[in-house]
C-alpha cells in the first residue's frame, strides 16, 4: 500500500518535500500559517454568505424557475446573489466582516497543532508501504489518525473562543448590530456577559465533527486504498494518492450536521437579533407567513429554512470549513 493511505496530499506541503523543508521547521511553520491565513481570507465571504443561510436569514425575495422535472420552484438567492446584496448594504468591505478574529482563530490553530507534534512526535512511526501486511498497516494507520485527532483537538480548544467571536460578528449583519465591533471588545463583553464557557459554546459538537471526520477519512481511504486499488493498475499509485481528498469531500457532508450545531450554538442567546436568529430555535414563537415575491421583507426578518435548499453552497462552503482546519494544511 502507498505511504499516501495514511497521510493524504496536503495542499499546503506537496509529496516529496519542497521549499517548506528547505526552509526548515520555523520556516515551515512560519509558511503554514501565511498560507492558512490566505486561504481563510479568499474563503471568507464563501462562509460568511454560508453562516447567515445557516442562521436562516432571507434578505431577498425567492424567484420562480422550474426544476429538472419541469416543475415551477421557488429559488432562494445563490451565493452570488446573496453576496452582491451584502456588498450592496455594507459595500465591498462587508464581505469580510468577522474576518480579523478567523484570522487569529487560523493562526492559534496552525501554531497549537506544530507545538503539539513537537511536544508529542510520532517519529518512531514508519508510514503505512506496500510492504505491510493488512494487520500492520491498519495498526499504523490507527495510531497515526489517534495521533492527528490529538493534535486537531487541542488546537480546535485553542482556537474556538476566536471562531466564536467570528460567528458572532458575521451574524450582527441581520439586526445591523455592533454588539461585537472588536476582538478585545468581544472578548470583554462575552466575559462579563457568559463567563468562560461562553467562548466555549458549540465546542463539542465541532470536536465531534472534526473526530469522526479524521477517522472515517483515514480508515475509508486505507480500505478503498487496500481492497480497491489494484497494485497492477499503472494508475494505482495516482489513485491511492487522491483517495483521501474524495474521501474528504464525502465524509464533510455526512459531519456537516455537526458543524451546523456548533455554530448555531455559538450564536444563539448572545444577544438582540443572534438570540432568536437560528430557525431551528423558533419553537414557541408565532410564526411568520413568508413573504410574497413582490413583497420586500423587513431588514432583518428571519424565517425557517432548511440548510440543505442551497445544496451547492453548502457542499462547497462545508468543505473548505474542514480543508482550513484539517491536518492536510499542517502536516
Amino acid at each position: 500500500m502507498a505511504a499516501m493511505a495514511a497521510l493524504p496530499p496536503g495542499p499546503l506541503s506537496p509529496p516529496g518535500g519542497g521549499a517548506a523543508d528547505a526552509a526548515g521547521p520555523e520556516g515551515a511553520e512560519g509558511l503554514f500559517v501565511l498560507l492558512g491565513a490566505g486561504l481563510v481570507a479568499a474563503s471568507h465571504p464563501l462562509l460568511y454568505v454560508k453562516l447567515l443561510v445557516q442562521v436562516g436569514h432571507e434578505p431577498l425575495p425567492p424567484t420562480i424557475g422550474r426544476n429538472v422535472l419541469g416543475r415551477k420552484v421557488l429559488y432562494l438567492p445563490g451565493f452570488f446573489t446573496y453576496a452582491r446584496h451584502i456588498v450592496e448594504v455594507d459595500g465591498k468591505r462587508g464581505l469580510f466582516r468577522g474576518l480579523t478574529p478567523r484570522l487569529i482563530s487560523s493562526t492559534l490553530s496552525t501554531i497549537t497543532r506544530g507545538s503539539v507534534k513537537k511536544a508529542f512526535p510520532l517519529e518512531d512511526m514508519e508510514h503505512v508501504s506496500n510492504k505491510d501486511d493488512v494487520k500492520t498497516s491498519l495498526r499504523k494507520v490507527v495510531r497515526e489518525t489517534s495521533h492527528e485527532m490529538m493534535m486537531q483537538c487541542v488546537s480546535r480548544f485553542v482556537s474556538h473562543p476566536l471562531h466564536v467571536i467570528s460567528m458572532r460578528c458575521m451574524v450582527q449583519f441581520v439586526g445591523r448590530e455592533v454588539k461585537y465591533s472588536g476582538v478585545f471588545s468581544a472578548i470583554g463583553r462575552i466575559f462579563k456577559e457568559e463567563g468562560i464557557l461562553g467562548f466555549f459554546v458549540g465546542l463539542v459538537p465541532h470536536i465531534l465533527g472534526d473526530v469522526i471526520f479524521l477517522w472515517c477519512c483515514n480508515l475509508l481511504a486505507h480500505f478503498i486504498n487496500t481492497y480497491a486499488v489494484d497494485d497492477n493498475f499503472s494508475q494505482a499509485s495516482v489513485i491511492r494518492s487522491y483517495t483521501k481528498f474524495v474521501m474528504g469531500i464525502a465524509v464533510s457532508m455526512l459531519t456537516y450536521p455537526f458543524l451546523l450545531v456548533g455554530d448555531l450554538m455559538a450564536v444563539n442567546n448572545c444577544g438582540g437579533s443572534c438570540s432568536v436568529a437560528p430557525a431551528c430555535c423558533s419553537a414557541g414563537r408565532p410564526s411568520q407567513p413568508p413573504p410574497s415575491p413582490s413583497t420586500e421583507p423587513r431588514q432583518g426578518q428571519l424565517i425557517s429554512m432548511d440548510s440543505s435548499r442551497n445544496p451547492k453552497l453548502v457542499s462547497i462552503s462545508v468543505y473548505f470549513s474542514f480543508l482550513i482546519q484539517s491536518p492536510w494544511c499542517h502536516n
